[in-house]
């Protein structure tokens, strides 16, 4: 099958928060790609052309192309992720598309997560969310028997659904408000449902909200745009949650 592709190209990182002052859309012809190619196996074979006739290939985040990872991080067609609901960019595949689509592919938009070059960007204040307190730091001794302590199931589908999340950013990339609120929801309701996350709820749920603020991302203005991005399809509930135990947190001082 044939596609044209529009692809973001940014020799260096951002500079500024108008994206465009950094980088243009340039135009790709492939006339090769095979229907049951990813999506970013048809961008592999884009680089193989681009690299034999000695220009500079498209720079792209992957790693484990399994799903898994979050680092695909595309905006394609307008979508994070591509036109599959529940589907990373990795496991997108070209037959989504039809013989001859005009594909246009961008990176991640938002001001915490500037571009560092073509569809990179740099998604580490994430990370710094997580270091806040997305964990358990309180010693527990050696692991526990799996039925030791007793969890209901209905918190237990809730806490593995939170639990899902792999930090992609889509819920960010798809929020008009580049609201980090789906990611903190779900580190912050993952825990908030275990009775080993439940010691320092109060103190996690201040700590995230604190660090995501600081880090730039806008607030949730229930637009939905979130869970219908997320490749995990991780539910606005966690929103809720994350809400409730920041309220329960600022109460209790």
């Amino acid at each position: 099958m044939k596609v044209v592709l529009h692809i973001w190209r940014q020799a260096r990182a951002s500079t500024s928060a108008d994206f465009a002052q950094d980088g243009r859309m340039v135009r790709y012809e492939l006339a090769d790609v095979s229907p049951d190619m990813s999506f970013l196996e048809m961008l592999d074979v884009l680089n193989e052309h681009l690299i034999g006739k000695g220009e500079e290939p498209v720079a792209f985040d992957h790693d484990c192309r399994e799903g898994i990872c979050g680092t695909c991080s595309l905006v394609i067609n307008g979508r994070a992720h591509g036109p599959e609901r529940g589907t990373t960019a990795c496991q997108l595949h070209m037959r989504s598309f039809q013989d001859g689509a005009e594909i246009w592919v961008e990176p991640w938009r938002a001001k915490p997560f500037p571009v560092v070059r073509d569809l990179v960007v740099d998604r580490s204040a994430f990370d710094r969310i997580v270091q806040a307190g997305a964990f358990i730091s309180v010693r527990t001794g050696a692991a526990p028997d799996a039925n030791a302590i007793p969890v209901p199931k209905d918190d237990a589908e809730k806490a593995f659904d939170a639990a899902t999340c792999i930090g992609c950013g889509a819920c960010v990339a798809a929020c008009k408000n580049a609201s980090a609120m789906l990611f903190v929801g779900a580190k912050v309701s993952h825990f908030a449902h275990l009775p080993q996350g439940r010691v320092e709820r109060e103190r996690r749920a201040r700590n995230l909200v604190a660090a995501m603020d600081a880090e730039g991302f806008g607030n949730c203005t229930n637009q939905y745009e979130c869970e219908a991005a997320c490749p995990k399809e991780i539910p606005v509930r966690v929103i809720a949650d994350l809400n409730r135990e920041f309220t329960k947190a600022k109460i209790k001082g």
